[in-house]
């Protein structure tokens, strides 16, 4: 016999206790520690993308550039690519550059020892391009040569990842464009031109932007 103290411990620990774990058995409660430990990292790598606060002053331009540099890597678990050899030509995962190089070294050592799906990270600098020339992720800068607008212009279809920095209006835009706001690294999304690159960004990193615009078109 079990006194009433006892009964009522009982009924407070299954309720503690998740169901599925007292009836399923030990298969499916570690599925659910499983699954829920997969959430929790999740959200820390949605944390860690989001990136600290930018440095003020005199360091503002190095810690910008140094943030921007690691999205241009850290976006792509977010984004699917309709096929392989889009997402990794020539076997690589490359980031291009085109126009000015605002990075300097500071991207080659963003990307120094990192793999994206197992695949090394390459940065290749264009002057200018007339269409993909391989890229995974294409960073436009804009040159004399060629404008942010003709470059992106130049690979709109292609399934590659445009990214533009400060772009003022639409037909200067990527379909990733960085924004700083209260002194952070922000992003902003044009849902649109990735659906006509044939790009599929993830809800997780639409969530993250400060701005998403052509939702209803992409549909």
């Amino acid at each position: 016999m079990h006194g009433p103290g006892q009964g009522a411990a009982k009924v407070r620990a299954r309720r503690a206790f998740p169901r599925r774990f007292r009836t399923a058995g030990w298969r499916e409660g570690y599925r659910f520690l499983l699954v829920g430990a997969c959430r929790a990292a999740f959200i820390l790598a949605c944390l860690t993308l989001c990136g600290p606060p930018a440095a003020s002053g005199a360091e503002d331009d190095g810690g910008t550039r140094a943030e921007k540099a690691a999205y241009l890597y850290k976006f792509a678990p977010f984004v699917d690519w309709p096929d392989p050899t889009a997402e990794f030509p020539s076997g690589k995962f490359r980031i291009c550059v085109v126009g000015d190089r605002p990075f300097d070294d500071v991207l080659d050592r963003a990307v120094q020892g990192h793999t994206i799906g197992g695949r090394p990270i390459v940065v290749q600098p264009f002057a200018g391009v007339t269409g993909n020339p391989g890229c995974s992720v294409m960073f436009v800068a804009g040159h004399d040569a060629q404008s942010v607008a003709q470059t992106l212009a130049a690979v709109r279809g292609s399934p590659v990842l445009t990214v533009t920095d400060g772009a003022e209006g639409p037909d200067d835009s990527g379909i990733i464009n960085f924004v700083v706001e209260d002194s952070r690294v922000r992003f902003e999304i044009n849902a649109q031109a990735a659906a006509a690159n044939r790009l599929t960004i993830s809800s997780k990193l639409l969530s993250l932007a400060t701005r998403v615009t052509g939702r209803e078109q992409a549909q």
